[in-house]
């Protein structure tokens, strides 16, 4: 999926919020072809922006924004909440009355129930904001480690937000000029780490992180650290033990859906064993797909064919060959800036 929208400081026509946010959301409709909405304040102050891509509830009841029973809060959201069947139970048990079966209102119930505490509730890949209408506050948060994407600008008492930067360019307000400590370290790692982004005025929210705009103040917050200690006393056999449960259970979750699903194979150890927990926890033939390449030396498609036959998987594979000029701009542009992992161009055909 794909958000997008707009806090001012000034009174905005309705209009003008629809027509802003709705250049920005356009912008994304590869990321959600399934559904496209805008949601605006009555005061003029806000506006919330989907491109839906449906995974779970693929009925209307799962469009978004979604408000809440109260009319209180209203939520725009990429990603998918691993847990939210089980959350559902405990906020149910404690009152909470749900109208459909998304991952999305477990998001808004808990928000109701815990405030910015529901962060630490929330198990999955995600990217939303969400508006208080009772506090006048808007909340921006991102996964754990970053899996979903989060930009945002302020500009001229305005704060603007969007899953890619290329949405955000379409506000005339928006400066382009070049951050050169960005490219610094772009050329140092590779890559842009947040907050910086290839754009002076244009941040990415860090992962495990929340952003509160209100009464003209923005801040940001961290929810989440890794931690290293304490260390767990146990013995090799035991963490090896420890260790299929929760990746069993790890890989269950994540096979909740609406819609078929698959996996991407290599024949390495990681994807080999994500192949191996689904073909177990599947009634069917799981769905496997690999990359090759011309030059033998690099392709792992032996590897890949060795487990795809072992748990007899439906299998697909993709020689990618030298021939890339045709889809190379493409592929470049949808990396929103500077990005030096040449990995891209084989999981851009990969995934399609």
């Amino acid at each position: 999926c794909g958000i997008a929208g707009i806090l001012t400081r000034h009174v905005r026509s309705n209009e003008w919020l629809a027509r802003e946010s709705g250049c920005m959301i356009r912008q994304l409709a590869h990321r959600g072809p399934d559904h496209e909405d805008i949601w605006v304040d009555d005061n003029g102050r806000v506006c919330l922006a989907h491109r839906r891509l449906s995974i779970i509830d693929l009925s209307a009841d799962g469009h978004q924004p979604m408000e809440s029973a109260s009319g209180n809060h209203v939520l725009v959201f990429n990603g998918e909440i691993y847990n939210f069947q089980m959350l559902r139970l405990e906020l149910e048990s404690a009152g909470h009355i749900f109208k459909t079966h998304s991952d999305t209102e477990a998001i808004v119930h808990c928000y109701e129930e815990y405030g910015e505490d529901c962060l630490i509730h929330l198990h999955g890949m995600f990217a939303f904001a969400l508006w208080n209408g009772r506090t006048q506050k808007l909340i921006l948060a991102r996964d754990r480690v970053g899996q979903k994407p989060l930009f945002y600008t302020e500009v001229n008492g305005e704060l603007l937000f969007a899953s890619e930067i290329q949405a955000l360019l379409q506000s005339a307000s928006v400066s382009r000029e070049i951050n050169f400590q960005g490219i610094d370290l772009y050329m140092t790692y590779g890559y842009i780490p947040a907050p910086h982004t290839a754009f002076k005025e244009i941040r990415k929210l860090p992962p495990a992180s929340y952003l509160v705009a209100q009464n003209g103040k923005v801040t940001v917050h961290r929810y989440w650290d890794l931690a290293y200690t304490p260390k767990l006393k146990i013995s090799e056999m035991e963490a090896c033990e420890r260790l299929l449960v929760l990746l069993k259970e790890a890989v269950a979750l994540r096979m909740i859906s609406d819609v078929p699903l698959g996996a991407f194979l290599s024949g390495g150890i990681d994807s080999s064993a994500v192949v191996a927990l689904m073909s177990q926890l599947s009634d069917k033939p799981v769905k496997t797909f690999s990359i090759g390449f011309e030059e033998k030396s690099y392709s792992e498609l032996k590897y890949a064919n060795i487990v795809a036959q072992h748990f007899g998987t439906d299998h697909e594979e993709f020689v990618v060959t030298a021939d890339l000029t045709g889809d190379l701009e493409t592929i470049v542009r949808f990396a929103d800036e500077p990005f030096a992992d040449s990995s891209m161009i084989p999981m851009y055909y990969l995934s399609r």
